[in-house]
């Protein structure tokens, strides 16, 4: 079976968009790894069906590349993107995704904010904190994140206590900056590997930055794929409301897939 596919990035981050308003597709998880394996496929982080809903804008159906499932921050900009570019959407959009329901509004020059869900728990994890955003995160606040070793330390506390039991935890590396400024780098759990950005692991990261640190909203992050911005509203500590998360989301491709 032939499949049309639109391929995505999201600073850095990339994914294979689906239109699946048909229902036509019913992908199995090692039909997504294939597909998004870099040498045997098409090559993506993560792999997302856009269908209809009956009562929203669209239904966002996101896959890991290991054919897991989460909420995946920049995959949901990627796919309001896509949502646009297939007619569904003008502006601004309500969807439904892995952990429920958000919005997202379509910007200039292809900047996408999306709200995420209230965030009223961050746990301590001996010095570091933990915080799920949609997706489970543990932060690290880091000297030198540039040249810190990423992989083998993400690796590392992936599956440790006390997350081995509840799988795992995607683990993100921060370095405060001046002008309230966080540059992060994450080890994505369902990708097991650093990825160029994580937009649940970078709003982990600004959220944990504001109840330690002082930061306040918003936040600028530096990754390896580019800038992004965390909006806040921090009521009764260390309760967030008003999460959101922009950056830029650009089609890269398009092409057709033997399944």
């Amino acid at each position: 079976m032939k499949m049309p596919f639109t391929k995505y990035q999201a600073t850095g981050n990339d994914f294979i968009l689906i239109d699946n308003r048909s229902g036509e597709y019913t992908l199995t998880p090692d039909q997504v790894r294939q597909l998004c394996d870099r040498k045997f496929g098409i090559g993506a982080d993560g792999l997302m069906l856009i269908e209809n809903h009956s009562s929203l804008d669209f239904t966002l159906v996101y896959f890991n590349s290991d054919g897991s499932q989460s909420l995946c921050g920049n995959g949901s900009r990627a796919a309001m993107h896509f949502a646009a570019l297939l007619g569904m959407v003008n502006h601004k959009a309500r969807f439904t995704a892995f952990d429920g329901e958000h919005v997202g509004e379509l910007k200039a020059h292809d900047t996408i904010r999306i709200k995420l869900k209230d965030v009223s728990e961050i746990t301590p994890v001996n010095s570091d904190v933990f915080i799920n955003t949609g997706s489970p995160h543990l932060v690290r606040f880091v000297d030198s994140v540039e040249t810190f070793p990423v992989y083998e330390e993400g690796k590392k506390i992936r599956h440790s206590e006390p997350f081995a039991g509840r799988g795992g935890t995607n683990v993100n590396f921060v370095e405060l900056l001046p002008d309230n400024t966080i540059f992060v780098r994450t080890y994505e759990r369902g990708v097991e590997n650093e990825t160029l950005s994580c937009g649940t692991g970078v709003t982990a990261a600004a959220l944990a930055a504001a109840a330690k640190k002082g930061y306040s909203s918003p936040v600028k992050i530096k990754t390896l794929g580019g800038n992004l911005v965390v909006e806040f509203r921090q009521s009764t500590h260390p309760r967030f409301t008003e999460i959101y998360l922009s950056g830029p989301a650009k089609k890269v491709f398009e092409g057709v897939m033997e399944l």
